[in-house]
């Protein structure tokens, strides 16, 4: 069903929400979504981040441990 809108339609949508909520509205809005966008790349980042150090430290300490003499 949406795969029929066109470009005509895109226009039509775009001009009826810009005259529901008005450019500053719309402005803030985007404002918004752009900053949770950065958020969570810095999210993604961060943990990706922490999984590859959690990996590389485990990775590390593969050594067997010394076992003291048996009496």
């Amino acid at each position: 069903m949406l795969n029929n809108i066109g470009l005509p339609g895109l226009l039509l949508i775009a001009v009826v929400v810009l005259v529901l909520f008005g450019r500053g509205k719309i402005s803030s809005l985007m404002g918004e979504v752009g900053k949770g966008i950065t958020a969570f790349k810095k999210g993604v980042k961060d943990g990706s981040e922490e999984i590859e150090s959690a990996s590389a430290t485990a990775a590390r300490d593969v050594t067997p441990p010394v076992e003291k003499d048996k009496v």
